[in-house]
């Protein structure tokens, strides 16, 4: 089969580079419902809490990840549209092992400041002992979720999309069974739903480094794993950290945004956040399908920029963004309709159910813009522009979102906060296309 790089239908080269990650980002969401389900079986508002609570940490772990995956992948793609081979697979090389060093200074960190970091993420007296319990097996795992989650943008650059999905997709899976397991068979709680987290990103490692072994005895140029491979330069390390930062900035600032608005519900009460933690799993379909979608063409966009092919590159950004729209829609219909039949699905407290539906309705009203925003994102970060992507970033979890938060709230109380995501991404979505305009020339 020819390369997706080489691909002449650009509606199918789309397909083969955004459907596997979709797949990936949905069995990712999949088993975060898992997790949510089988936690919600204890009948406690409190742990339920605390794994939405504990889910900005674990945010911040991969996004250390994504200095090296996502800047590293940026890096990568661009260098093999120049025809840098080797150049290519130093850079993977170096920034697998650079993963496995952050992870083990995260894993020490994060258990010497574990009470710390409980309570900024918003525990109360309620939920404080099951979000410590959480917390301490996402670190333990620090150093496998790091390399489970940079391998998978790390493959996909080299052109090894199957492999990347399949390792994804493992992981989860495993997760999924270990959570039925832990928490449905033994009655472990928050502490089985996050031991099978950190066990299946351990799967998905060990897949990924056997890939690696398998592709380098087949003298694959592009997948270097030995350590006599691990040659990194100044301009090397610079250049994926200079798009790796920004994009790590993105779920950092994500995490932040989220620590904010959880201790912004929290004020109405661990019912509140039981409440929002269900509806914001759900609005995470439409989320995590748009984010695949527009991270698995990233690196055909950046291919097609180091390779000078700027029709076929604004063609692929274009066709992306409204596939990714239209996505949204229906999703945006689907969860208007049927908002409390899905809250159902993790809840049995009418109350809860009820308001878990109307936070969900207005959760999904901004998920047609996110073909918009996402692909905009990762336009930027695959053409190495970082600061445009850092600027998107800051704009949507801190300049434009965390005051909306706090003056929404202060307006419209509770049903204000909710609705500060819609609001500041509608505002977003006009911005990146403004600034997708003025990079192209397109509004000069």
């Amino acid at each position: 089969m020819v390369s997706v790089y080489e691909e002449k239908n650009i509606s199918k080269a789309i397909m083969r580079a955004g459907l596997p990650a979709m797949l990936g980002q949905l069995t990712t969401l999949i088993y975060n419902i898992a997790d949510t389900f089988f936690v919600s079986l204890t009948k406690e508002p409190a742990a339920i809490a605390a794994v939405t609570l504990c889910a900005p940490i674990l945010l911040i772990i991969m996004s250390i990840a994504c200095i090296f995956g996502m800047g590293g992948s940026s890096v990568i793609a661009r260098l093999l549209g120049e025809g840098k081979k080797e150049e290519s697979g130093a850079t993977l090389n170096f920034c697998v092992y650079a993963m496995a060093a952050a992870g083990m200074v995260t894993l020490i960190l994060g258990l010497l400041f574990l009470d710390p970091l409980a309570n900024v993420s918003g525990a109360d007296a309620d939920n404080i002992a099951y979000t410590c319990d959480y917390l301490k097996w996402i670190f333990l795992g620090a150093p496998f979720i790091m390399l489970a989650n940079g391998f998978v943008h790390l493959f996909r650059s080299v052109g090894l999309i199957k492999e990347g999905t399949i390792g994804l997709v493992l992981g989860n899976v495993i997760n999924m069974v270990l959570d039925y397991v832990f928490i449905a068979i033994l009655g472990w709680g928050t502490a089985g739903a996050t031991l099978a987290t950190s066990l299946g990103f351990v799967c998905a490692t060990v897949y990924y480094i056997i890939c690696m072994v398998r592709e380098g005895r087949k003298g694959n140029p592009l997948v270097p794993w030995s350590p006599k491979c691990f040659s990194p330069n100044t301009v090397m390390v610079r250049n994926v950290v200079s798009i790796g930062i920004p994009g790590a900035l993105i779920t950092v600032l994500m995490s932040v945004s989220n620590i904010v608005l959880n201790n912004y519900i929290g004020i109405y009460g661990s019912g509140a956040v039981a409440s929002y933690g269900i509806a914001y799993k759900l609005d995470m379909i439409p989320i995590l399908l748009s984010v695949g979608l527009a991270q698995g063409v990233a690196p055909l966009v950046g291919y097609y920029y180091g390779g000078n092919r700027k029709d076929q590159m604004s063609d692929v950004v274009k066709r992306t963004v409204l596939y990714g729209v239209f996505m949204g829609a229906v999703f945006t219909v689907i969860f208007l309709l049927l908002g409390k039949p899905l809250a159902a699905i993790f809840l049995q407290d009418d109350v809860l159910i009820g308001q878990t539906g109307y936070f969900l309705k207005i959760l999904c009203l901004s998920a047609p813009m996110l073909g918009v925003i996402n692909m905009m994102t990762s336009y930027f970060q695959a053409l190495g522009k970082a600061v445009k992507s850092l600027v998107i970033t800051v704009l949507r979890n801190a300049a434009l979102f965390i005051p909306g938060v706090v003056i929404l709230n202060h307006f419209w109380k509770l049903d204000g906060v909710i609705a500060a995501q819609p609001v500041v991404e509608t505002v977003l979505t006009l911005i990146c296309i403004v600034m997708y305009m003025k990079d192209t020339g397109t509004c000069e």
